[in-house]
Formats: C-alpha cells, structure tokens, sequence
C-alpha cells in the first residue's frame, strides 16, 4: 500500500492542462481561465458623480451658506460642454461625468434649491462624491490572471472591462462506469439479492461540481468481456473512473477485464479509511481511477484525488482539499496504519466555536451518514488518541466546489 500523499502525487502528475477554447460570457462561470483578461476600456471613462446632487468647485463652497447659479443639468449619460465658472454649480446625477471646472460634489440633502439658484449649506472638500477617471481599472490592467476558476463577479468583471470572449481551458470529459451483478438502476425492477445503484449519479453529479463533463456508460456486469466491452466506450475521454471490482475477490473483475485491453496499472492500494482498494493506470492513452464499490467510499476518493485531477485538466494546479482546524466533539482512539476520513458534523460551542463531532458509525456503506455530514475529519497514519476539545484536521464538504 502507498500514502495518500504519494497516491495524489502520482494520479495528479499524469495529467496536463487541456487546449484551450473560447467561450462566451454567458458560458464562463465555473470555467477556467487560459489567458488573463486584460481591461479594453478604463471605468469610469471620466471623473463622475458619485450622488445626486451638484457639481461645485469647491473653492466657491469654502465659506457656507453659499449661494451659486446653476447652470447645467446632467443626468447619467449625458454631459454639459462648456466650463463652470466661478459662482456657478451643475445639477448633476449620480454616473454622470462632472463638468469642466468643477472639482467636487455637494449633495442634495446640503442645499435648498431656488429657480435657477442653489443655497448650498455644508462646505466640501476638493474631491469629495468623486470618482475620479479609472478608479475600477484602466485600458491594459490586468483584471483576472490566467489559472482562475471563474465565479459571478468574474464575469461581471470581464463584462465591464468589454471583453465579451474568454479564452479557458476545455472542460475534462470524465467517463464513468460502475460495476456489480449486485446493483440496478434507479427505477429498474430489483432482484431478492440485488441493490439500487448510485455511484454512476453521485460521481456523474460530482463531476458536473467540479466543471468536467460526465459520460455516464451505465452499470457493467460482473462479467470480463460485458465489462471490456462497456469500457470501451470511454474512447475520447480525458478520464475513465470506475467504481467497484477492484478489489481481491473473485468477482473482483476491473483488472483483469481492462488488463485484455492492455491495462497498466501504476498503483491499486492506499494505506487509507474509506477507499483502501483504489486503482490507477491507463488504458493506451487514456488513464483510468478504479475507485471502490462502497457508496461513501467513491465520494471520498472521489473528492480526494479525482478533484485534483480535474484541477489540473483545468489549468487551476493540483490543489487538494483543503484542510481546516476545529476543535473535536467526542473523544477518538488511538488509529492504526491507515490515515482515516470520519464523517462528521460540524456544530458551534458557546463560544461560537465551530466543533466537529464525528458519527458513532463510519461503515463506508452508508450514504445517509455521509449525506449529513458537514466535513470529514482527518485521522493521520498513527495519530495519537484525541480528546474532546483539542483540535483536529477537516476537510469541508459544504460550499463551494468541494461540495459532495
């Protein structure tokens, strides 16, 4: 068996960014950027109002009650061309560009209008309600570096910055097939002997989370030829995942069946809880993650090495989960060899605290348990037993793309 370090290390360093293609910004989010997006235009375009109000120099306001001739009104899009001179004021909106001369911004609510008069009753100074020429970015900033996965405000940046083509990496096209004389599609009649499956809509479900595209080749019998023939329709994909039948029973059947299609397998055993049986290897050109049968173990292994694999297709790194500190719940033993993921709640102190209590049952069989967990807890190689209250390693199953 290898560490889970050497497993991520070895699964994300077969792989390499995809080509890149170029999408429109109604299809960027969640997309990964291939190339920095660079401001076309500067915002604002020139100095503008930041409220409704009047467009002073502030010279003239130095001294108030001031009384100051208006001499133009500008609403948001329009624009006064001439100069304001000295005891004249502009009726300005919000967005609007500050006419020539002016240098400050006195409110509305600080001045009583009168015909074509304005009293204004507050002294500002220079700059004050302004938004000078450029103060978002200018023509040439760079405003989102290559590498970045691309959320609402991103787009909205780039929309801003007129740039309506982004250049990002394709998105992984990940093959699934489970495997199992046990299981059944949803829906479909079930044998006395038989269970419903659900790694081939979990993990279809996971990669659509993680930004890949899911080509989902059904269930494969516990049979050599069925499963090599189900397998072969992952002709094209970036990734074949499979899960179940790569263990050491008899009906264990994914290496040998895929070993007639010239399987190499580079590893197939992780000193890790859940998820010990997981294979990695390649089919010719296209690498292969055998991940186990067990529901909660797929996910698990699932969110520990097949998220980085995506990571990289996508040009965003290797990241693995990430981890955080909280305090524990409930006391834990000492653990053994294999590092340990225990599903968990994560609950508040009367400190507001975040605490993480791990369920009283951890069979990797259980989807339910793992439905309502919040984070795993992460149990190194031979940790030392913890006591509550003392703090430990999470990875975070809640919120953004780690969600599973």
């Amino acid at each position: 068996m290898i560490s889970v370090e050497e497993a991520l290390s070895r699964i994300t360093g077969a792989f390499a960014p995809l080509p890149a293609e170029t999408v429109s910004l109604s299809e960027a989010l969640g997309r990964v950027l291939a190339e920095d997006v660079v401001a076309r235009v500067t915002q604002p375009p020139a100095n503008v109002s930041a409220m409704d109000g009047y467009a002073v120099r502030a010279q003239d306001v130095a001294q108030t009650p001031a009384k100051l001739r208006v001499v133009a009104h500008i609403a948001a899009g329009a624009s006064f061309e001439g100069t304001l001179g000295p005891g004249e004021a502009a009726r300005i909106f919000t967005g609007a560009p500050l006419p020539t001369g002016a240098d400050a911004i006195v409110i509305q609510e600080n001045t009583e209008a009168d015909g074509e008069e304005v009293l204004v009753l507050e002294t500002v100074s220079e700059g004050r309600y302004v938004r000078p020429a450029g103060l978002d970015f200018r023509t040439g900033d760079t405003g989102i570096l290559a590498g970045h996965r691309l959320s609402s405000r991103d787009v909205g940046l780039a929309a801003a910055m007129n740039v309506p083509w982004l250049r990002v990496h394709r998105r992984p096209r990940i093959a699934i097939l489970a495997t199992g004389d046990e299981v059944v599609l949803p829906g479909e009649p079930r044998g006395p002997n038989q269970i419903v499956s659900s790694n081939g809509f979990s993990l279809a479900a996971f990669v659509t989370a993680c930004g890949g595209v899911s080509i989902h080749l059904g269930v494969a019998p516990d049979d050599r030829a069925a499963l090599a023939g189900l397998a072969d329709g992952a002709r094209g994909a970036d990734l074949l995942v499979t899960s179940g039948g790569v263990s050491v029973g008899e009906h264990d059947m994914v290496r040998a069946a895929l070993g007639d299609k010239g399987l190499a397998v580079d590893f197939w055993k992780i000193a890790m809880r859940p998820g010990k049986p997981l294979l990695f290897g390649h089919i010719g050109a296209t690498p292969i993650l055998g991940l186990p049968g067990n529901p909660v173990s797929a996910l698990v292994c699932a969110a520990l090495f097949l998220r980085p694999a995506m990571a990289v297709m996508q040009g965003c790194g290797d990241a693995p989960a990430d981890l955080e500190t909280v305090r524990l719940g409930a006391d834990l033993p000492a653990n053994d060899r294999r590092q340990d993921y225990l599903r968990a709640r994560l609950d508040k102190d009367a400190d507001g605290r975040r605490v993480a209590v791990p369920f009283e049952r951890q069979d990797s069989s259980m989807l339910a348990t793992l439905a309502r967990a919040d984070c795993l807890i992460v149990r190194p190689p031979l940790a030392e037993p913890v006591r509550a209250g003392e703090t430990v390693s999470i990875v975070p199953l809640q919120g953004g793309i780690l969600t599973i």
